[in-house]
C-alpha cells in the first residue's frame, strides 16, 4: 500500500463512484481507478463490487476504511513532525453560507486554536458532501433540518457525524402592498427551496427564479412571497421595504458534518468549532 492508493480508496468508498472520487482529489477518473486496482492487486483482495449504480465496498474493502483514514492522518502527523509544518485543517461551505456565516465560525477557530492554518472552500451540496467523503476536506458547514444529517431532504451520507453550531431563522415576507402569491422559489436542490417545499407542500402556487437574491427583489418589486434566511433579508424589514407575514418556520441548523472515522483525529478541532 502506499498513501496516493489509500487517498483514493478513501474517497472512492466516500463517494460511491469514481468519477466523483475523482473530482474531489483532483485528479483524472483513470487515475483514481488504477490507484484502487493496484491497492487491490497489492493486497490480494477485491475491495469493491462494481455496480452499475456506483462502487459497493467489499467486506475486506469495508475492513480496510475502517483503518485507512487512521492511517492517512497517522501519515500527515508524521509529515508534520519532522518538516515542522503547522497542522492544517481544511473546511468547506455551502457558497450561501460562505460569505454570510462562515467568518464567524473560522474567527472563533482561530481563536481558540490560532496554531492552525486553515484553509476554506465553497461549493454546492453535492460536491461539498463528495469532498468531505473523499477526505479532501476535513469538515463542511451546511444548513440542515432535525437531529439527523439529511433532515432537510437531502441524501444522507454513510458515516457522518454532525455538530450545530448556529442557526438560521426563515421569514416569509412580502412587500408592504404586494402580491402574497405566488411563493417565489430558489432553484430545486436549494437548501432555502428544500425547507420551503416541506413547509408548504405542494398546494402552494410557486414561481420558480434562478436564486434567493432573485426571489427576495421581486418580493420586494411586489410580485409574491418569498421564504428568505435571516442573513439575506439585510435592513429589508427594518426599512420596509418587505414584511414579515404570519407565517412561524422553524430555524434550519448552521450543521457542520465530517466523517464519523476521523473524529478522533479531529476532536480538539471540532471542540474548538463549537459555539459553546
Amino acid at each position: 500500500m502506499d498513501l496516493r492508493q489509500l487517498r483514493s480508496f478513501v474517497a472512492v468508498a466516500g463517494s460511491g463512484t469514481v468519477t466523483a472520487a475523482a473530482d474531489s482529489l483532483g485528479r483524472a477518473p483513470a487515475s483514481v481507478s488504477e490507484q484502487v486496482r493496484r491497492l487491490e492487486a497489492g493486497l490480494g483482495v477485491t475491495l469493491f463490487e462494481r455496480t452499475p449504480r456506483g462502487m459497493r465496498l467489499t467486506e475486506a474493502g469495508s475492513t480496510l476504511l475502517a483503518r485507512a483514514q487512521g492511517l492517512l492522518d497517522h501519515a500527515d502527523e508524521v509529515r508534520r513532525a519532522v518538516t515542522g509544518a503547522r497542522p492544517r485543517v481544511r473546511i468547506g461551505a455551502l457558497e450561501m453560507l460562505a460569505a454570510a456565516k462562515l467568518p464567524a465560525v473560522i474567527r472563533r477557530l482561530s481563536r481558540r486554536r490560532p496554531d492552525l492554518d486553515v484553509s476554506v472552500e465553497s461549493l454546492t451540496r453535492q460536491p461539498l458532501l463528495d469532498a468531505v467523503a473523499g477526505g479532501r476536506l476535513d469538515a463542511a458547514l451546511l444548513l440542515d433540518l432535525g437531529d439527523r444529517v439529511g433532515g432537510l431532504g437531502f441524501a444522507r451520507p454513510a458515516g457522518m457525524d454532525h455538530l450545530d453550531v448556529g442557526e438560521v431563522r426563515l421569514s416569509l415576507v412580502a412587500a408592504p402592498d404586494g402580491d402574497r402569491e405566488p411563493l417565489l422559489v430558489s432553484p430545486p436542490g436549494c437548501s432555502i427551496r428544500l425547507a420551503a417545499d416541506q413547509l408548504f407542500g405542494t398546494g402552494v402556487t410557486r414561481r420558480e427564479l434562478t436564486s434567493i437574491a432573485t426571489a427576495r427583489e421581486w418580493s420586494r418589486q411586489g410580485l409574491g412571497a418569498a421564504l428568505l434566511p435571516d442573513f439575506a433579508l439585510g435592513t429589508d424589514v427594518e426599512s420596509g421595504a418587505l414584511v414579515e407575514l404570519d407565517f412561524a418556520a422553524p430555524p434550519l441548523a448552521l450543521r457542520l458534518i465530517w466523517l464519523r472515522e476521523r473524529e478522533p483525529s479531529l476532536r480538539e478541532v471540532l471542540y474548538a468549532l463549537s459555539a459553546a
